[in-house]
């Protein structure tokens, strides 16, 4: 952990107001979530959670092992992952969560700082409760329709696109026509030993499996069986038989909306803008298509289509087919804590966000509310990165400032203006001093004139100060460029690193040591941004 920079999620800028006044534990927020994620807190977390009913456990761990069952074979050690299968059965076993979309080749970077941050943690917990046990779970997010958010990856400055025609649950989706995709991306990255690895596991994910939710979990399987990581798919019929009893409450009373609409508003006034939820909060999945059921008096319907029903044939409807209703993102958050005897969810800002929104809903339906911790975020950088910003007088820090400011500030230390300009300055502010002094003795009306022309000169001479530095910049422009190319290869298109790069050319480069150092250096209870030396 040498190699570990922090610097406060505030200070970033990248962070929401939300998101940092939560990690400073504003009081006023408290009313918004159950218990702050510090380690101690996790015993009454385990004491409410304590009493899971065995008739669950048993149920969630028939349908994991049946959905395993469809993983081909995979050259990793899943022994671990088939243990805390096993171990969701016994009382004092519990679950830190997190989820991610289908994204293609696992999407942007910090998919893997999710995940990594999920494994660390039921690792703490383990060493500070040796008593229980904490089982690492990602939840596939494989009933999202919108394929546009997950068909692409940046990479090689440039974007790797699956196109297809596409409808319906994501994870339903035949790979086959990934063919065409992997090529291409041999193309890119199948020169380097690490490379061709990636793609073999890719052509074997995608290829040799029937759908998008099992490529998927093959991949995560890939990477973190050693950490036991349990994956699940709650596109499944028997996992969702356990939630009909809640989606009939939705239907019926429209019980998110009354319950989370009003903490909407309140996130919104304070805030910004937040996920409203709807009068109902599920969608409706058949033939290919997920469409929002809505309701208008006493008949329900699914939105663009000619569907309707009636209360009773609705209820029908739900008790025999309940795989066929699907719960929005809001309403997602009950199914996940209602199967799984969960501690923690661990999710970034945005998603951290719309759970505040949830904790009077979950009080109502009496389902414990999981405590809430923000992901592990971090910025990769090489020790050659380190060495040219060194020359530039600059930290990896200091990339955290606007391009245009880090531009100003080298221009101005390049030539220090501002000290050459101070003079000048205490000139300027000396002689009004002494014309001031000449005002308040002839005529003190005049002082308010006075001033205002100190003012006017004062600004003048700033003005001055910012062309010299604009002289400087053009002077410098080669300094200027260099700074510039490294600035963007640290935070592409101006944004994080995390948001925007896949993993591919990091693995390539570092290989399984590019996981290992994640998973040793990043702490989940942390709650700084981590800058990660290579």
């Amino acid at each position: 952990m040498d190699d570990v920079q922090c610097i406060s999620y505030r200070d970033t800028g990248y962070f929401s107001s939300l998101i940092c006044d939560y990690l400073d534990q504003k009081p006023e927020l408290a009313h918004l979530y159950n218990r702050f994620p510090v380690i101690e807190n996790f015993r009454e977390q385990i004491k409410e959670r304590s009493g899971f009913s065995r008739e669950l456990r048993e149920k969630l761990v028939l349908r994991l092992k049946a959905q395993y069952d469809r993983l081909q074979p995979t050259e990793t050690d899943d022994q671990r992952v088939f243990h805390h299968i096993n171990l969701l059965e016994e009382e004092k076993t519990y679950t830190i969560t997190t989820g991610h979309q289908l994204n293609l080749f696992t999407g942007p970077l910090y998919f893997f700082y999710k995940i990594v941050s999920v494994v660390n943690l039921c690792k703490e917990l383990k060493k500070k409760y040796p008593d229980n046990n904490f089982v690492p779970v990602h939840w596939m997010a494989a009933e999202d329709h919108d394929f546009a958010e997950i068909n692409h990856i940046n990479i090689a400055g440039g974007r790797l696109l699956w196109e297809r025609e596409a409808g319906g649950p994501v994870g339903r989706l035949d790979t086959a026509s990934m063919e065409t995709v992997l090529e291409r991306l041999k193309e890119l990255t199948g020169k380097s030993t690490h490379g061709r690895e990636l793609v073999q596991l890719f052509r074997k994910a995608y290829l040799e499996h029937g759908n998008l939710a099992d490529a998927t979990r093959y991949m995560v399987h890939h990477f973190f069986a050693e950490e036991g990581l349990v994956i699940v798919d709650g596109d499944d019929s028997q996992l969702k038989s356990l939630m009909v009893p809640f989606f009939k409450q939705e239907l019926l009373e429209e019980v998110t909306l009354g319950e989370v609409e009003g903490t909407t508003q309140w996130l919104t006034e304070h805030y910004f803008e937040q996920v409203h939820p709807r009068n109902i909060n599920l969608f409706y999945i058949k033939d290919g298509l997920r469409e929002r059921i809505d309701r208008q008096g006493k008949t329900w319907g699914v939105l663009n289509t000619g569907i309707t029903w009636t209360r009773e044939v609705l209820l029908k409807e739900l008790e025999e087919y309940p795989e066929r209703f699907s719960p929005n993102a809001i309403l997602r958050t009950l199914y996940q804590e209602t199967i799984f005897s969960n501690l923690a969810y661990i999710g970034g800002g945005g998603e951290l966000a719309y759970w505040f929104q949830l904790k009077q809903l979950f009080d109502k339906v009496e389902v414990p509310f999981p405590m809430l911790v923000l992901r592990n975020s971090a910025l990769i950088y090489t020790q050659r990165q380190q060495e040219k910003l060194q020359k530039m007088g600059l930290q990896v820090k200091d990339l955290f400032q606007p391009l245009h400011q880090l531009k100003s500030r080298i221009a101005a230390e390049s030539a220090p203006i501002d000290p050459k300009m101070e003079p000048y300055q205490a000139k300027l502010q000396k002689m009004f001093d002494e014309l001031e002094e000449v005002a308040h003795l002839t005529d003190k009306s005049m002082l308010g004139a006075v001033n205002a022309q100190r003012q006017k000169q004062l600004n003048g001479l700033d003005k001055l100060r910012k062309k010299l530095i604009r002289a400087e910049k053009r002077k410098n422009s080669d300094k200027m460029e260099r700074l510039e190319q490294l600035y963007l290869e640290l935070f592409p298109k101006q944004s994080l690193q995390e948001r925007h790069d896949n993993f591919i050319p990091y693995y390539e480069e570092y290989g399984e040591k590019w996981l290992q150092k994640l998973l040793y250096d990043l702490d989940p209870l942390d709650f700084r941004f981590a800058l990660l030396r290579f």
